[in-house]
């Protein structure tokens, strides 16, 4: 495993996957790791959200040491992804619940706020009908999935989705067999056969109303704000 300054060493060097490991490394080093992941995330708390940064953050929000959350609240109190909205929607519930690692309130929650971004009639019904999904702002989306990115440790999101989707030729039936909405001819059941941690395959989440078919999430994913 390494002492604590080689690993803190190393975690500036390494490549991002070698980052990652590191950081569960420290972790396990107890409140000494803990300090120099704080430390990390200060030195680099004016760089873009990245996957390290995603983590380091994610691994100090879980602890219960006073300090830490202290340092936190005060530098980061809405986490480290710009809550960005044309709409003034609040994002700050998806945030802690992915923060947390609980990815099915996660989910519950994107659906809400698609709603939200929907409008007042999805709300009302409680599920997006797809051509409402062409009126989402570029700005909303692009919050909504780099919060998922981001705290997935790059498996979960729009735009993972998305690239899985293009990789194998828009073809549905292909992708919900590789993200594991479809098994064997038969659909994933809602909840309990859905897999709610990062050991479920790339793109498994979020779940972006697919009970409803593939009109929604056609729409999601052919969603301008990906080309540009």
């Amino acid at each position: 495993m390494g002492d604590i300054r080689e690993l803190t060493e190393k975690l500036q060097s390494s490549s991002e996957k070698q980052q990652l490991q590191l950081i569960s490394d420290l972790k396990d080093h107890g409140e000494e790791g803990l300090k120099s992941l704080k430390d990390f995330l200060q030195q680099n708390q004016n760089n873009l959200p990245n996957l390290v940064l995603g983590k380091v953050y994610q691994t100090l929000f879980q602890t219960q040491i006073p300090e830490i959350q202290d340092f936190l609240n005060q530098n980061f109190p809405t986490g480290i992804v710009p809550l960005k909205s044309e709409k003034n929607i609040d994002y700050t519930l998806l945030q802690k619940a992915l923060a947390q690692g609980n990815f099915q309130e996660a989910d519950l929650i994107t659906s809400q706020k698609l709603c939200e971004l929907a409008g007042e009639m999805a709300l009302k019904r409680k599920w997006v009908y797809f051509t409402e999904v062409d009126g989402f702002t570029d700005t909303d989306l692009l919050t909504i999935d780099q919060l998922w990115v981001i705290h997935s440790e790059g498996k979960f999101g729009f735009s993972i989705q998305r690239s899985i989707w293009l990789s194998l030729d828009k073809n549905f039936v292909k992708m919900w067999e590789k993200i594991g909405w479809r098994k064997d001819q038969s659909w994933t059941r809602y909840p309990k056969e859905f897999i709610w941690d990062l050991s479920a395959p790339k793109g498994h989440l979020p779940l972006s109303n697919q009970l409803r078919g593939s009109r929604v999430i056609n729409s999601l994913l052919s969603h301008p704000v990906w080309s540009k």
